[in-house]
Order: C-alpha cells, then structure tokens, then sequence
C-alpha cells in the first residue's frame, strides 16, 4: 500500500546513491528530505572493506550513510509538525516502539530496529530519502554540516552519560592514544590539554599500559573510553586502569576476542559498553546552537556525492588526513 503526497519532487533530479531509486512515495508520518551533508563513519568504511561488522552483513547493494541533513522538500498530508522548506538533522532510526527497550526509553536496543546504513536497510547517501517526521529533528538555521555532525556528537554524548563523566569527577590528566601521529596532531591542535601517545605494535598490552600511565604523571586512569574495538587497544586500556576503575568501550570489533580477565578481576575494573544512542538529539542540537560546542574543525575534507569514491578512499586512508569527510549535496543557495 502506497499514499500521495502533497507535493513531489522535481522529475529533473535524479536519486541517486549506490543505486537509482526514482520513486519517492510516502507513507503516512513520512517526509522526503533533501540529503545536503552526510558525514562518512568509521563503520562506513568498515561495511565497504570487510563487509560486515560483527553479525551485520552486506549480502546485496547497499546504500551507505548515517550521518545527515538536509531540507523537507515533501510530506505526507498526515504530518502536521514539519512543514516543506524546513532544515532537518536525520536520526537514523525507525523503531518498533512496543518492545521493552522501547518502552523504558533506551530504544537504541530495539528488537525490530532499522537502522538507515546497517544491513540491509539502506543508508542516507543519496538525493533524498523518506524518513518518518518524528526522527527528523528541526535544526533552523543551523549549518547542514553542523546538522549532519549531531550524529557522531549524540554517539559522544551517550557515552559520556553511561560512562558517568561528571564535572570535576576525573582528574584532568587526558591522555589520547592512536596509531597515526597526524591525528594525534590533530588532537592536540584541538584540545590543547591532551597528552598524546603514539601506539607502537611492538609493545604489549602491558608496556602499552606503562607508557600512558608515564604520560598521566604516574596516574593510573579512573576511566578509559576505548574508541576502536581492537583487541590490543582493549587489552591495553585495561592494563592501565587502576583499581575500581572503568573501561568504557565505544569501538565496534570482532564478533569475539580476547580480554585479560584476571586482570579486570583482581583490579575490579568494570567494563561497559555503548550501543548507539537515544534521547540525545535534542540536547546535541542545543549545544551546538549555543555555542557551547564548535565541531567545525572536525570537517577536513568535502566531496560532491558523485565523487563519494573518492570520499571513501580518504576516509579510509589515515595518510591522507581526514578526520570528518564530508559529502555534501548543493545546489545554487544552499549553505
């Protein structure tokens, strides 16, 4: 079953993504946005390289993308809080809202979720996309790129909940470790009280452990938030953290690894975890448009979506500097 919708796009504009999809009809609560920005994720890249990430398989051609904005240009004659013309930040999202998780609010454990870029339901990289009106957040005058970083900020801001950061409740020694010195240069240009750590692949976990708790003035970490999934970078972050302490793992991996159990044992290390996010984008929208936060410097590199193949290629090599790339969709006006 298929409705009408009150206006339709213009037949001179191709939807184009990984594939062509020219039909545009909308369901009841649906609007058609216009995709402007859509930033390339970690696990992008990760779905075009290896294919899959843990149980989630690419089996088909398959549309990638999570990180979007764009401007309502259709809607379904049912939706009465947007209105044609108005920017909007995309979450990803379309959930059952009948489930338990859904039901106590941390609907990012969804049991019927669909998640726009995870397989097989296609991602935002394309032209337009409809979308249902309620995950389509008003962004005003906000910058399309600015609305399209509230995605990887909601990630950020759910971590820092679930990971209890409060003000004042860590010692302020920040230490960031990575392989790639360019972007540890980058994180030092942009919070300039970070310590930084080039991860060397002869070390073990344990000489790895050493080497951040020197950077930290001999201070084992209260928290370490682990942003790979890789199992040596776990490993390590384990063998720093001190006694009652917690590692907080964001990164996706393998579908199983090994940690140094003994070690989180005897040292009463908690170890958590974070799935996505929920009831973040209201708080991000308001931090940015604030002024409290500026992601601006994050953007490094932008692409017209027909050249997304190269987009990608950047984004997946570390040599060539990219920290947020950006494929935009712009026409004459558009800022």
């Amino acid at each position: 079953m298929s409705s009408t919708s009150t206006t339709t796009v213009a037949p001179w504009k191709a939807n184009i993504g990984v594939y062509t999809n020219p039909a545009h009809d909308l369901w009841p609560g649906e609007v058609t946005v216009a995709i402007k920005s859509t930033g390339i994720c970690g696990s992008d890249v990760h779905f075009w390289h290896a294919g899959r990430i843990g149980p989630m398989v690419v089996e088909d051609a398959h549309i990638l993308g999570h990180e979007s904005a764009g401007i309502i240009v259709a809607k379904h004659s049912s939706v009465t809080t947007h209105e044609i013309g108005e920017r909007v930040a995309v979450e990803p999202n379309i959930i059952c809202g009948e489930c338990e998780p859904c039901l106590t609010g941390r609907y990012n454990g969804c049991m019927k979720i669909e998640f726009q870029s995870t397989p097989p339901i296609p991602g935002l990289l394309r032209r337009y996309v409809n979308h249902p009106a309620v995950w389509c957040h008003k962004i005003g005058d906000m910058s399309y790129e600015d609305g399209a970083l509230l995605e990887p900020l909601s990630v950020a801001l759910a971590g820092v909940q679930r990971a209890n950061v409060t003000l004042g409740g860590w010692r302020r020694t920040d230490v960031i470790t990575d392989i790639d010195e360019g972007r540890l240069k980058f994180a030092e240009d942009f919070c300039p009280s970070v310590r930084t750590h080039k991860v060397d692949f002869s070390h073990t976990p344990e000489q790895f452990a050493e080497a951040v708790v020197k950077l930290a003035d001999g201070v084992e970490p209260a928290l370490a938030v682990e942003c790979t999934g890789v199992e040596s970078s776990i490993s390590g972050a384990i063998h720093a953290a001190k006694f009652g302490s917690k590692v907080f793992v964001t990164g996706v991996g393998k579908p199983e690894i090994k940690i140094p159990f003994m070690r989180l044992s005897t040292r009463e290390v908690d170890l958590q975890f974070q799935y996505r996010y929920a009831n973040t984008w209201p708080r991000a929208i308001r931090l940015l448009k604030g002024g409290v936060l500026d992601l601006t410097k994050l953007v490094t590199h932008r692409y017209e979506l027909e050249d997304a193949v190269n987009a990608f290629r950047v984004a997946a090599d570390p040599k060539q500097g990219g920290i947020k790339v950006m494929i935009t969709s712009m026409e004459e006006g558009d800022k």
